[in-house]
């Protein structure tokens, strides 16, 4: 990491210094490193995998082989699965980067390095990310292949599906972890808010959309737009919608997407996790590059 980054005595004689790819992808790959090694990624894969092992096997052993509307039930398992646990690691593993660095006192050295902070930043995001698609891919692969030998009829595509969506609902979580990191200046106080932020995104899918519907007599169109509003609902319409299975089962909401925007659906949640991706990463980078590394 260091060797990459420092400037080499070719360097001082004439030659061109790294740019800023080979910057990113320095750190990336340094912060991937750190990822695998790390209790948190082994921990969380093993808890994901292990669950997505038991809900594969009781779902594989249940009578009857579809759920509401013909989707799935154990991939009806896993999109629960995935929605409690990937915003959990997504969030946790980018709320302790930037703040646990600095605590630590590595920050001052690192922004010592021939680099911008916006690389930093970027670099520390792109090796996160690979370790949450690895925990991810290891843990869906790892429940594919039970069903496979238990003979279990499932599309292999709605598992390929799942997985691609955890995957953007992850680097979405991320975004904000990162967000909650560059803010903060203590790793245990940016872990305590992600994780508050992961009780609110949970509650607020079903049960807070619920009880908001009831107590303020929400419109229809509200109640969709607030549903665009939380990813981890985006995520689970999304899924529904591209599994083939009927999103008529999420209510008023689902039945009112579907009359109203029926095949664009698709590009508005695209559009709705796009945004959880970019602004909390580009409100992070705005105040990173501002802020005191101490």
């Amino acid at each position: 990491m260091t060797a990459a980054l420092t400037v080499t005595s070719d360097d001082r004689a004439g030659s061109r210094p790294p740019s800023a790819l080979s910057n990113v992808v320095a750190l990336g790959m340094r912060q991937l490193r750190d990822a695998v090694r790390s209790r948190w990624f082994a921990l969380y894969t093993l808890a994901f995998t292990a669950l997505g092992l038991a809900v594969s096997y009781v779902s594989a052993h249940a009578a009857g082989g579809a759920g509401v509307s013909g989707f799935g039930r154990t991939t009806a398992g896993l999109l629960n699965l995935v929605l409690l646990i990937v915003p959990l690691m997504a969030l946790t593993a980018g709320a302790g980067s930037i703040a646990s660095d600095r605590e630590r006192g590595m920050l001052p050295y690192l922004l010592a390095q021939p680099i911008a902070r916006w690389e930093l930043l970027l670099g520390t995001y792109l090796g996160l990310a690979l370790a949450l698609f690895a925990s991810v891919t290891l843990g869906l692969g790892a429940c594919a292949a039970v069903l496979a030998a238990m003979g279990e009829r499932t599309d292999p595509g709605s598992i390929v599906w799942l997985a691609v969506l955890s995957c953007i609902l992850a680097l979405g979580m991320l975004s904000v972890g990162m967000l909650v990191s560059v803010v903060t200046r203590r790793a245990s106080v940016a872990t305590g808010t992600a994780v508050f932020l992961w009780l609110a995104l949970v509650f607020g899918t079903d049960l807070g959309l619920m009880a908001g519907t009831i107590a303020f007599k929400l419109r229809i169109q509200t109640l969709f737009g607030l549903c665009l509003a939380n990813p981890l609902q985006v995520f689970k319409m999304w899924s529904l919608h591209v599994i083939d299975a009927s999103i008529d089962v999420l209510g008023p909401a689902g039945t009112y997407a579907l009359d109203t925007w029926g095949s664009a659906l698709s590009w508005i949640f695209a559009g709705a996790l796009a945004a959880w991706v970019v602004v909390p990463l580009g409100l992070a980078t705005a105040i990173f590059a501002r802020r005191s590394p101490v």
